[in-house]
């Protein structure tokens, strides 16, 4: 399965509930955090809900 590497690029302070529930399920705690995950249909619709504070790039 192919692997994507997320970084968090933006602050979640001052974001709804949800979103910093969603980067915490993503394993995003600190700003620029990365991590290397299974680009799986769950994990793709958690990307898409925070891709506003979140940087996403292939990994070969």
């Amino acid at each position: 399965m192919k692997k994507i590497r997320i970084t968090l690029v933006k602050s979640p302070i001052d974001r709804p509930e949800r979103q910093k529930l969603t980067l915490q399920a993503l394993g995003l705690n600190k700003l620029n955090a990365s991590k290397e995950v299974e680009a799986t249909p769950q994990i793709l619709g958690m990307v898409r809900k925070v891709e506003h504070m979140i940087s996403v790039e292939d990994v070969a």
